[in-house]
């Protein structure tokens, strides 16, 4: 495995097509982190989580309880390959890598082109913490203190003559 730093970019999903494979807990846990800065996802699997059912039925995402097929990468962004089956992951991957579409495959560092980051959201600040993969109990615990510092800030300043 090659030690790799990823670029932090911040991109604007709002109108960019997600597509989650797999209905789990990981599953649950990145669409419920893409809702504060998309609505175009889609979740398609088999089972689906409560929760996930809970969002569909809200109409925050679409859910569809099925087999995934490679027509459902047609116009993807970006794609999170979150199933428990490696071999549907690695499938997953290599459509993804011969499309042209960004993929994370939760299951394999090797298999992400860019890594799902712990979040600290306030106002308009957005700060994105990875561990390059290695260390998630040490993001998850920068996340944790980050996100303390940023209750504490003072309200979002909506003058923008303070911007260079």
């Amino acid at each position: 495995m090659k030690n790799r730093r990823f670029f932090p970019l911040f991109i604007d999903l709002s109108d960019k097509k997600v597509v989650v494979v797999g209905g789990g807990n990981v599953a649950t846990r990145r669409v419920k982190a893409l809702l504060a800065f998309t609505r175009n996802i889609t979740v398609i699997a088999p089972d689906i989580s409560p929760d996930l059912m809970v969002l569909a039925m809200s109409g925050h995402i679409d859910a569809q309880k099925r087999p995934v097929k490679r027509s459902d990468f047609v116009s993807a962004f970006l794609v999170l390959a979150c199933t428990n089956d490696w071999k549907l992951n690695d499938a997953i991957y290599k459509i993804c890598k011969e499309e042209g579409i960004y993929v994370n495959v939760s299951s394999d560092m090797e298999e992400c082109d860019f890594y799902f980051p712990a979040i600290c959201l306030q106002d308009n600040l957005v700060v994105g913490i990875t561990a390059s993969g290695e260390d998630h109990k040490r993001a998850k615990y920068l996340r944790s203190e980050i996100q303390k510092l940023m209750e504490d800030l003072p309200p979002a300043s909506h003058d923008r003559s303070e911007h260079f």
